[in-house]
């Protein structure tokens, strides 16, 4: 049996029907963790691969590698996440991978980001966009700060899934008040479905609703991951339900052509 047919559970050609390519609209995944051995993401070059493989199965062959940098936990800099690029880059040489990988970061709102920005050592995505992220557990008091001390430093911030920030599903103006200091959001797929909870996807719908997503990433992690993205895409009309929104993933193919990726196959 083929890898599409292990995929699917079918036949390649069937395979098709239900999935294979429904996310080529996107252009970009701009919100992942493939990158090996550096955060909770894919531990090997090898699972990183696998884990390609299901998502170009999905139609995305272009990644915006974004690991962790999160004070204490996943202290990534510049030169891990570098390492770890070139690491996954090589192997996808070896295995002539049509796919393209460019790296950056996901920043948490901590004590750690605050020296990046002083330094003006940020790890920016194509396009001059910084991905930042906060607690799921309490509100950063330093949002609208970060948000402003990134934007003096001439780069656009966006929002990693704002709708998996509990303690805002009862106060959907703070989304817009986030909007309005021109931070830009952006959506995990996986929230459309219940993978994170009923609030969760509620507040994705409504956010979805009120045309407020700027991107839309998986921020896939692993195997768990995978299957549940085949899932929701098998389900829901991703691109028909995007359509109040204006996605700028596809704007992020100019980007990545002008700085250097990995580009083989």
């Amino acid at each position: 049996m083929g890898f599409f047919s292990k995929l699917f559970g079918k036949t390649e050609q069937g395979a098709s029907v239900r999935t294979l390519g429904k996310l080529g609209f996107l252009e970009v995944d701009m919100h992942n963790h493939l990158l090996p051995g550096i955060d909770d993401g894919s531990p090997s070059v090898e699972q990183s691969y696998r884990l390609i493989q299901g998502l170009q199965g999905l139609g995305l062959d272009k990644f915006i590698c974004t690991p962790h940098i999160i004070q204490d936990i996943h202290p990534n800099t510049k030169a891990s996440i570098t390492q770890a690029y070139n690491s996954l880059g090589e192997y996808l040489k070896v295995n002539n991978s049509k796919v393209e990988i460019s790296a950056a970061a996901e920043h948490m709102i901590d004590e750690g980001i605050h020296g990046l920005i002083a330094k003006d050592n940020l790890c920016v995505m194509p396009g001059n966009y910084v991905l930042i992220e906060m607690s799921y557990l309490s509100e950063s008091r330093a949002l609208f700060q970060t948000i402003q001390d990134i934007q003096k430093l001439g780069y656009k911030p966006i929002l990693a899934h704002p709708e998996r920030y509990n303690y805002y599903h009862m106060n959907f103006d703070m989304y817009k008040q986030i909007k309005n200091a021109g931070c830009l959001l952006q959506l995990n797929l996986l929230s459309i479905s219940r993978y994170y909870g009923t609030e969760v996807k509620v507040a994705a719908l409504t956010l979805i609703k009120s045309g407020m997503y700027d991107f839309v990433g998986t921020d896939i992690h692993h195997d768990k991951h995978l299957a549940a993205l085949q899932d929701v895409v098998a389900k829901y009309p991703v691109r028909d339900l995007l359509k109040t929104c204006n996605i700028l993933n596809p704007t992020l193919l100019d980007h990545l052509n002008n700085q250097k990726v990995i580009a083989v196959g």
